[in-house]
Parts: C-alpha cells; structure tokens; sequence
C-alpha cells in the first residue's frame, strides 16, 4: 500500500475511534499518564469489562493506547502521537480552506 493510502487509512481509524464517547472518556482517563488496567478504566461505569476491552481494543487499533503486560494483567498506556499527527493534519487542512476562502473572497469582491 503506498505511503499516502496508508496514512489515510490510520486518520480515518483514528477519527473512526475518537467518534465514540465511550473512547472519549477513556482517553481521558488514560492521559494523566499512568497506565491502568481495565479494571480500573471499568470503575465507575456502567459498561463491563468486556465492554472496555472492546474499546480499548479499538483506541489500540487506532495507535492511541498501547497494552502493557504486568504479570497476568495488561495495563493501557495512552500514546499522544496519533492526536499531535492529527493535529498537524487539521491544521494543513485549515490552513487550504483559509486559502481557497480567501480566493473566493477576492473573486467574488472583483
């Protein structure tokens, strides 16, 4: 798969996965930096642990947690870098409708 085809097919999972409240809450949880165990992530929530596991799996996926085995346990760590290289990619994105709004400005002002 060419480099662009592939790069475009990780946004979109990575988009795909922040699309989700659930995974929303738990990225959240996992940004204070300390990796924990689904057990954990599942304390205060009406979903089971199942449930977690299935969307942790789909933020691992996603390149933005990382399991971590602790003995007979697997710990989730967040990883930034998928969201700083979207962040990057929104803004280019913004950057080309700034410019193509600014053409369109000066077109329709002549």
């Amino acid at each position: 798969m060419p480099r662009a085809a592939a790069q475009l097919k990780q946004r979109a999972s990575l988009f795909a996965a922040l699309g989700d409240e659930t995974r929303l809450s738990l990225i959240g949880k996992l940004s204070s930096g300390t990796p924990q165990s689904i057990s954990r992530l599942a304390e205060g929530s009406a979903l089971t642990r199942q449930a977690i596991t299935k969307h942790l799996r789909v933020l691992e996926g996603a390149r933005v947690v990382r399991s971590v085995r602790d003995g007979r346990e697997s710990l989730f760590e967040f990883r930034p870098e998928p969201l700083k290289e979207a962040q990057s990619y929104l803004e280019r994105v913004s950057e080309q409708w700034e410019d193509a709004l600014g053409r369109l400005k000066s077109f329709v002002e002549k």
